[in-house]
């Protein structure tokens, strides 16, 4: 895989201080993107996402979100806006809006969604990639 959309799923599990289920394959794309073997595409709301769970949910300090933010800048994602009538499809099948921008950056693109999100991949099936599975043969 040299191409993937990548959702926050998966990327906070980059900045995620203690582990948890399958940190170590998003660990590995995050080693791939770093040496330039992967190019990571994602919209707009991925860093958005992050920001918001490193303050809420992981509660971090103004200066880590801070530096947190400096990273995310520094990265080199491809960042796209998703068609919004392909957004609305997604929707309509039962993803949130938020979700639904992944996929239909994924499909519109022609590359996999990398995701830990078990609803994500039970809705887009033959678009998404499960992060469980990264190292064995992903569908694409």
């Amino acid at each position: 895989m040299t191409e993937a959309v990548l959702d926050a799923s998966v990327v906070l599990k980059w900045f995620r201080q203690t582990r948890e289920e399958r940190t170590d394959q998003a660990r590995a794309l995050r080693a791939d993107f770093e040496a330039g073997e992967l190019t990571v595409f994602a919209p707009p709301l991925l860093f958005l996402e992050i920001i918001n769970v490193a303050a809420r949910r992981w509660r971090w300090s103004h200066e880590a979100l801070f530096e947190l933010a400096a990273q995310l800048e520094q990265a080199a994602f491809e960042l796209q806006e998703p068609d919004l009538p392909a957004l609305a499809k997604w929707v309509g099948r039962g993803l949130t809006a938020y979700d639904a921008a992944y996929v239909a950056l994924a499909e519109a693109l022609g590359i996999p969604l990398v995701t830990d999100d078990d609803l994500i991949v039970e809705v887009a099936r033959g678009i998404v990639a499960p992060l469980g599975q990264i190292g064995e043969s992903p569908k694409q």
